[in-house]
């Protein structure tokens, strides 16, 4: 008899108990997974259309500043002095996926590179890159 209740006194999970915690687990994760993804693609469009607001900016106030008119076109060199110092855009003069932003021209608004538009079409559309896109 005092086997018995020594074997009733151990303690542990039974296999249905785990499996069901584990199925509880991978519910919450189907549901989170996308949802990140999502958000994160979200981020990533926000940077870019970030680095477009600060590239239009930098154009506009090189064009102030050595007296160009319209139609001209500044390189990446020419607008990084007006681009914050140590940001990726100011060592790559690129997005996030490695596409080179430009060409830029005096009076006109930088667009959206084509591959970045392409890739993130899902999480932000057209309206979300006015004014920036063609």
């Amino acid at each position: 008899m005092l086997r018995k209740f020594q074997k009733r006194q151990r303690g542990g999970f039974t296999l249905v108990e785990i499996m069901i915690v584990v199925g509880i687990i991978a519910m919450l994760a189907a549901i989170a997974v996308p949802n990140w993804l999502r958000a994160r693609k979200r981020t990533q469009a926000t940077r870019i259309l970030d680095d477009l607001r600060v590239l239009d900016h930098a154009v506009d106030q090189y064009a102030i500043d050595n007296s160009k008119t319209g139609n001209m076109n500044p390189t990446f060199t020419d607008l990084q002095s007006y681009v914050k110092a140590g940001t990726v855009l100011y060592m790559t003069g690129a997005d996030i996926f490695g596409d080179t932003y430009g060409p830029f021209t005096v009076d006109s608004v930088v667009q959206v590179p084509a591959a970045a538009f392409a890739a993130l079409s899902d999480v932000a559309p057209s309206t979300f890159w006015s004014p920036y896109i063609n």
